[in-house]
């Protein structure tokens, strides 16, 4: 293979900007022990490294005194700053002219009334500490342009000093028409970041590969890097020259442009590596560098960009890798950019050795499936129990997913009871035993009522130590049958026979309780040996007798529901639960012939309650009672004539004699009147009258 010269071209403007050079030379010239840097003095380990060589320590969240700080190029918070002043310490302030301009404008602006907002990335230091001079009230967007916070009122926008130009002029844009023109826009992206910017573009368009030297943490080298990628396929993105694989296969033009905090000495060196390989050291270093790799073969890798649709991997070879957004993960909504990024280091699994366009065809998926299968089989030889989420019902059981692997959960297995319906299963989490592996095969299967069975056994034990006849307990009711409820008391069932749940006459349980019901019931019986719980409901409540006597009693005016119609008579149900008769003859005035032609079963009736037999707890009711106390006092004083055929002669009773005497004739008229009256009876006068007036 014949290999063409090499030509190494540098970015017009690239590495240290002049505020970080600035701040490089101040922080150096200040640099010894005892002296503090708060935070990286710029996004770079090779200037920061060479700080702490010089004795710099990095100042974190403690406090210190009477010492010398170094403030980072970025700038730190304003209520930071007045602190290390306040504990008399002396500020080696290396924050860029650039920023400090930011700080002037936003400050008089705030005190102003305008709305401060910043267009940069929230986490930088330097957007935080332009916001600190706005009280941290400031509204910072990000490159996603979300401005719902932005409210209708006089506004300023400026820029982190590393931002995209043309980012920021959309932006602008969009603001002045939400806030009709009533905003100041001020660009403070920096010059000298503009300026690397274009060049870095203008350069990406001429060459075949482009590295773009500087921090992975700097902001504005990442965004080098991606204006980068617009215009070339191959970009990498590297600390130093050192961390660069000869992976690719022809080497004609390589462009090399750094960011901000980038120091000239790691231009160079790039530089004079690129050029000093003549054509036979480069393909023997190339050649050298190649990994061996088959197909099926898992090999380590590093992630060289990514975009919507795939990751593409430097993994050694001749030929990187692509990893399509179908191998991914089993997500299908799962996005590239939120698993990987440039840089990282991954495992992947080679699936095919060239696609057709000289690439190797990765899968991520199958990889993590590979160490999953290996992990199940671990718990399924230490007896372990998994904890998987059901995702559907088929043909004999369910599917659930296992770490991301598919496992089957027989019909059989889904319950200790048996279920009829296993939909109501799907999305649910159960935790079940494996009960066969095969990673060949692929095949996982798992019972959850091996691990319902046991927990139930230990509940089981639990319940009877501690339950004693007697015990009021609350449990809720699972199913009902026609004999009685059923209901779980601690994770084991007792059942309260239908005799059980009413001091009255129950037809079918579900007259009383309901499936899912909370209940109170009473322990009655205990059989371990036999499994059996008896438990009663009606014990927890007061006999419907004892409530009546305390609500009701004689002359009492209620209301009542007829449950049950006889030839003499109705039985009406009170509220208290008791049973009452009301007879036929006290149903109504009107002559009643048979109950059931005035009332049927299930009819309200109000009564009157007439008599209470304590001892034989019988109650006697009246509707026709209630009728009467309701008609006027004359109509219950008129008495009606009996009419006779022909009336009835009076019985003639002899006369008792009276004797006379002159000399007391008054007096004896009277006494023998008086001794005349007295002597008879009521009959007597009654025909006596009778006989006057015949």
């Amino acid at each position: 293979m014949e290999w063409m010269t090499i030509k190494v071209l540098v970015a017009e403007h690239a590495g240290f900007c002049g505020g970080v050079k600035r701040a490089v030379t101040m922080a150096m010239e200040a640099a010894g022990p005892g002296v503090y840097s708060f935070g990286d003095l710029v996004h770079n380990d090779l200037v920061n490294s060479a700080l702490a060589d010089r004795g710099v320590q990095s100042l974190g969240t403690e406090s210190v005194t009477d010492s010398r700080i170094i403030i980072r190029s970025h700038g730190i918070h304003r209520k930071q700053r007045e602190q290390f002043i306040a504990d008399h310490n002396t500020i080696v302030d290396c924050v860029c002219p650039k920023v400090s301009k930011i700080y002037d404008i936003v400050a008089a602006h705030y005190t102003q009334g305008y709305q401060i907002i910043i267009f940069g990335d929230a986490d930088h230091p330097e957007v935080q500490s332009i916001n600190s001079y706005a009280d941290d009230q400031g509204i910072i967007i990000g490159g996603d342009m979300d401005v719902s916070r932005v409210v209708l009122q006089k506004s300023i926008l400026v820029s982190q000093t590393t931002n995209i130009e043309e980012k920021f002029e959309i932006l602008a844009n969009l603001l002045k028409k939400i806030l009709n023109d009533d905003i100041l826009v001020y660009n403070t992206i920096c010059s000298a970041t503009r300026l690397r910017q274009l060049a870095t573009a203008e350069l990406a368009k001429q060459v075949d590969v482009m590295l773009v030297l500087g921090g992975k943490k700097s902001s504005n080298t990442r965004k080098l890097y991606d204006i980068a990628s617009k215009y070339c396929d191959t970009v990498y993105l590297l600390e130093s020259i050192d961390d660069f694989k000869f992976n690719i296969k022809n080497f004609v033009k390589i462009g090399i442009t750094a960011g901000a905090s980038t120091p000239s000495s790691v231009i160079e060196e790039a530089v004079s590596r690129m050029e000093k390989f003549d054509n036979n050291e480069m393909m023997e270093a190339i050649e050298n560098s190649f990994k061996r790799i088959r197909r099926g073969e898992v090999v380590e890798g590093e992630v060289l960009f990514v975009n919507d649709s795939e990751v593409m991997v430097n993994i050694g070879y001749r030929s990187d890798g692509i990893i399509s957004r179908e191998e991914l993960s089993n997500d299908p909504d799962v996005k590239p950019e939120d698993l990987f990024k440039p840089g990282d280091s991954i495992n992947v699994f080679i699936m095919k050795m060239d696609d057709g366009d000289g690439n190797v065809v990765l899968s991520y998926k199958r990889v993590e499936s590979l160490k999953v299968w290996d992990e199940v089989e671990a718990l399924f030889n230490n007896k372990e129990n998994v904890t998987v989420t059901v995702k559907s019902v088929v043909k004999g059981g369910l599917t659930a997913d296992l770490k991301g692997l598919n496992a089957f959960i027989p019909a059989s297995h889904a319950s200790v009871r048996f279920q009829r319906d296993l939909s109501k299963y799907v999305g649910q989490e159960f935790v079940c035993e494996i009960i066969d592996f095969d990673k060949f095969k692929r095949k996982i299967v798992l019972s959850r009522k091996n691990v319902e069975a046991v927990e139930q056994e230990t509940k089981r034990k639990e319940v009877y130590e501690n339950l004693h006849e007697g015990d009021v307990i609350t449990g809720t009711v699972q199913r009902l049958t026609n004999f009685g409820a059923f209901v779980d008391v601690g994770g084991v069932d007792g059942l309260i026979h239908i005799s059980e749940l009413s001091w009255n006459r129950v037809k079918h349980p579900s007259d009383v309780v309901e499936p899912g019901q909370e209940v109170e019931v009473e322990v009655l019986s205990l059989d371990e040996e036999k499994n059996r719980i008896a438990l009663g409901l009606k014990q927890t409540t007061k006999k419907p007798w004892d409530v009546f006597k305390e609500t009701a009693g004689i002359g009492d005016v209620v209301e009542g529901k007829v449950v049950n119609i006889l030839d003499f008579g109705a039985f009406v149900r009170l509220d208290s639960g008791v049973d009452g008769l009301l007879h036929v003859s006290q149903i109504s005035k009107e002559h009643v012939e048979k109950p059931s032609d005035k009332l049927a079963i299930g009819d309200a009736v109000t009564v009157k309650i007439t008599d209470i037999d304590e001892e034989n707890k019988k109650i006697s009711l009246s509707i026709k009672a209630l009728t009467e106390d309701s008609e006027p006092e004359e109509a219950k004083e008129e008495v009606k004539p009996v009419v006779q055929d022909k009336p009835r002669k009076p019985r003639k009773k002899p006369q008792p004699k009276v004797e006379y005497t002159e000399a007391t004739e008054e007096s004896n008229i009277n006494t023998g009147l008086a001794d005349l009256l007295g002597g008879l009876k009521l009959d007597d006068m009654d025909d006596t009258e009778e006989s006057t007036e015949e």
